[in-house]
């Protein structure tokens, strides 16, 4: 399985608009973060990881090819902002797009245009199916397992994908969640800063969340310029943990 991190960043990317801190004026690419974002490419099928408002962007620097499915975190635009241009991908057939029924409702809501029974040409040719936490579905063959994660007090889900995860926004997990991540020889997590925040982890958080799962390798991602330089920061991070950079490709067997 290969992972391709699209954006690294959280919901104002980096550089910020309007700030001149050490982060969003440095020159290190690393430094450039898009909005949170993966590609998944299993041995049957091709999977994003949400589909921001930086997706258009993103998806010019990678090969043209299906999306077998849309997995969608929560209903927040940063993390749906660029359903409308999955436009394209629709010439390879109809795109799934995954989310639980609450956030599902929202999106139907906010552009019903992209999930009308009645379409006109030019819309988007998607579908949203809903998905439970807990309830394992299959894209293809490729087994999928929606894990429940709090995002300040809203519930949202991150997900495991054979043997990796990947949760982003997360402040909390509950107790139950936990038995879904063991035997992980890949996690993805979010670490928003360092200082505290009323809805998204700090590195600390991340690192204990991290420690405790003992996943082979941890990679920490929705990252604000309150993290720092990626330089620095990553210089601090115990054995087997990075944070991510826009670009990044990663490999599990």
């Amino acid at each position: 399985m290969k992972i391709k991190i699209l954006g690294s960043g959280t919901s104002t990317g980096v550089p910020e608009i309007g700030c001149n801190c050490t982060v969003c004026t440095s020159t290190d690419t690393k430094d450039k973060r898009l909005r949170t974002s993966a590609l998944i490419y299993t041995d049957d099928a091709t999977l994003l990881m949400d589909c921001g408002p930086d997706f258009r962007e993103q998806m010019l620097h990678v090969d043209f090819n299906k999306i077998d499915g849309v997995l969608i975190s929560h209903e927040h635009y940063d993390h749906v902002g660029g359903l409308d241009d999955l436009r394209p991908f629709c010439r390879f057939g109809e795109v799934t797009v995954y989310a639980e029924e609450y956030t599902g409702n929202r999106l139907r809501n906010r552009m019903p245009y992209c999930f009308t029974d009645i379409k006109y040409p030019g819309v988007p040719d998607v579908v949203l199916k809903d998905i439970a936490e807990g309830e394992v579905f299959y894209i293809n063959n490729t087994k999928i397992v929606p894990i429940r994660v709090i995002h300040g007090k809203l519930p949202i889900l991150g997900y495991r994908i054979n043997n990796m995860a990947y949760i982003t926004d997360m402040l909390t997990m509950p107790e139950e969640s936990y038995q879904y991540l063991e035997g992980l020889d890949l996690l993805i997590l979010n670490a928003l800063r360092i200082e505290p925040h009323m809805s998204h982890q700090t590195l600390d958080d991340a690192i204990a969340v991290a420690q405790r799962i003992g996943a082979g390798q941890t990679w920490f991602i929705h990252m604000s310029h309150h993290m720092g330089l990626h330089k620095e920061a990553e210089a601090t991070l115990p054995n087997g943990m990075h944070l991510t950079y826009d670009g990044l490709e990663l490999e599990v067997f």
